[in-house]
This record gives structure tokens, C-alpha cells and sequence, in this order.
């Protein structure tokens, strides 16, 4: 059975949220999905580093960020490690991308984070315009209506493409080096 705006839930695995403690959380809360069972792997041979990175309490941690709903369909909100934690208040850049790509002049968008000096890190996102006489204004007036203030990019960065790797992913953990983006204005 399918429900929209999930990726279902697991056949021959059982499926868990798991706070960086170890804790199995209960359903509806958001931190890392963790699978384990027969169709998931034990552990990588002959490699304690990675089996100590990748395993907690017999779970497998996906490094994936979800929200276990109560009839046990995750729904994904992001990559641990491409979130974007300002001043630590954590921001989802897929909640963001989804937020631009509903504007009508926006072609492409990725949301990124960007270092800052007092909030460790800040958002800006890149995009490919349809219509090239849209304003910053307006896209930031259209992110506002729909996000939180803190999840609004700081600064749009107006590409005639989006930079992507060999295999045609985009780059989100690269964006601020390849925009030459340090952090020493913000």
C-alpha cells in the first residue's frame, strides 16, 4: 500500500528512529531512520571503523532524516549531513529547494549552507530562472509566506546552470566553495 509523501515503510526489515544517544524514539518524532534484519547487512568485513560508524545497538544508520508516522511509513525530510544547522536551529535545504521550485520563475533550485561567524552556519540557495525578471525580493517574499524566518535563504545566487557531479547529482556540500562563498561578509 502507497501513501503520498512518503517512501513507504520496510518489508523484511524493521524500521526505527534513533537519536544520537542510541534511543529508539516514538513515531512521529524526527531524527535518523535506522533499519535492521535479515535483508540488511551485519556489518562490513574487516573494517571495525566503519562497522563503528555505521552501527548502533544492531541498527543500521542510514544517515537519513525522517519521521516514522504512526502507521509506520517514513517520510525522508533530508540528509544528516546536508543539513544546515544556523545558530542551531536545523533547516532541511530540501524543505527549502521544494519551497523555490513551486515558484513559477524558478527552473532549478538547491539551498546550501554557507559558514557564518556567529551562527556556525547560514542558508543560501542557487537558482536557474525560467523568467530572469524575478526579483531576490520576490523569491524571498515567496519563501516567507511558506517557511520559517530562520529557513528563508540569506542570499540567491543567479546560475545559468547548476553545477552537478560526473554521475548528475547536484552538489549541495560543495556549493559554497564552487560560489568562492567563505563566510567573511556575513
Amino acid at each position: 500500500m502507497r501513501k503520498p509523501g512518503t517512501v513507504g515503510y520496510g518489508f523484511g526489515v524493521d524500521a526505527g528512529i534513533m537519536d544520537e544517544a542510541g534511543n529508539l524514539l516514538k513515531k512521529g518524532q524526527l531524527c535518523e531512520v535506522v533499519v535492521k534484519g535479515p535483508n540488511v547487512v551485519d556489518g562490513y568485513e574487516n573494517n571495525p571503523e566503519a562497522n563503528a560508524k555505521a552501527f548502533t545497538n544492531g541498527w543500521f544508520c542510514t544517515g537519513d532524516q525522517d519521521v516514522l508516522d504512526e502507521n509506520g511509513y517514513l517520510r525522508l525530510t533530508g540528509r544528516l549531513k546536508e543539513l544546515i544547522n544556523r545558530g542551531g536551529e536545523k533547516i532541511s535545504p530540501l524543505e527549502v529547494d521544494d519551497i523555490l521550485l513551486c515558484h513559477q520563475a524558478v527552473a532549478e533550485a538547491i539551498a546550501f549552507a554557507v559558514p557564518h561567524k556567529m551562527l556556525g552556519e547560514d542558508i543560501h540557495a542557487a537558482i536557474v530562472l525560467k523568467d530572469k525578471s524575478v526579483s531576490e525580493q520576490e523569491l524571498k517574499a515567496h519563501c516567507t509566506v511558506w517557511l520559517a524566518e530562520f529557513k528563508v535563504p540569506r542570499q540567491f545566487h543567479i546560475l545559468d546552470e547548476l553545477p552537478k557531479e560526473a554521475t548528475g547529482k547536484l552538489q549541495r556540500l560543495n556549493m559554497a566553495k564552487l560560489l568562492n562563498l567563505t563566510g567573511e561578509s556575513s
